[in-house]
């Protein structure tokens, strides 16, 4: 019997989302996991933001509500205030997958360093788009992103301890360098072989598409270098030609 059960921090980074906030606070809330500290970080929002979370207070261990510069500020808001063993960013309009997911996660392995899952993904009228494009490799190294981020923020749970900050030099990436410098520390690397969340595709990453792309390029050449980066490159543009050509315009605007 796996008797795993470590301490695991949720943080939820929101600014004026009264529309998304409630279904992400209730899938965490919902948890049948009992060892879940919740972090609710908003950036002083104006529209009932707030109000929402206020109903549930009682079910959130922490939050704040003050401004901050950006979404990766307000995360290292959250990690500064974490004392889980594990930290997992569900931020709004996304959901943990299922009640029992989080329990189900610890139980695939035990004392790992890194967990990770598949992501569904859901358009604004939260309606399936089915999984990413990008599915999540059989086995997760630091380099597997080196054609594409093959698992998403929402869907994988790091051991505090190897984490660090945000860095804020990234307005749009700063979650794929922060996952590749934790994974460059990680000894041991869990696919838990399930859906662990659920993913409001149309983010800022989205809709400043090419800024996005241009701080992946970096991001990629300071860990892989700048010539194999290079020829990642042509290769993800041929996979993705091709994936063009099989189904159409990808629905979740990754690489």
């Amino acid at each position: 019997m796996n008797t795993f059960s470590p301490k695991l921090t949720v943080i939820t980074v929101v600014y004026n989302d009264v529309r998304g906030i409630e279904r992400t606070l209730l899938s965490v809330i919902n948890q049948t996991y009992p060892h879940i500290e919740y972090l609710v970080i908003d950036g002083a929002s104006t529209d009932g933001t707030t109000e929402i979370i206020q109903r549930y207070t009682g079910h959130i261990t922490r939050w704040i509500s003050e401004p901050d510069n950006g979404i990766y500020h307000a995360m290292n808001k959250g990690l500064a205030l974490a004392t889980g063993d594990y930290v997992l960013f569900m931020n709004s309009g996304d959901e943990i997958y299922a009640p029992d997911t989080v329990a189900q996660v610890f139980a695939s392995a035990p004392n790992a360093d890194i967990y990770y899952g598949e992501t569904e993904m859901f358009d604004a009228r939260w309606e399936s788009l089915g999984l990413r494009r990008h599915a999540a490799p059989d086995r997760f190294t630091w380099r597997s992103f080196r054609y594409g981020m093959n698992v998403s923020h929402q869907a994988i749970y790091i051991r505090r301890a190897i984490t660090g900050p945000y860095d804020l030099r990234y307005q749009l990436s700063a979650d794929i360098d922060w996952i590749i410098c934790a994974a460059k520390k990680a000894k041991t690397i869990a696919h838990t072989r399930r859906l662990v969340a659920k993913y409001l595709v149309g983010g800022m990453s989205k809709k400043r598409h090419w800024q996005s792309l241009r701080e992946r390029f970096q991001i990629f050449s300071k860990h892989y270098g700048l010539l194999p980066n290079i020829f990642n490159h042509i290769v993800i543009a041929i996979n993705l030609a091709a994936y063009y050509a099989r189904h159409g315009k990808p629905n979740d605007g990754s690489l």
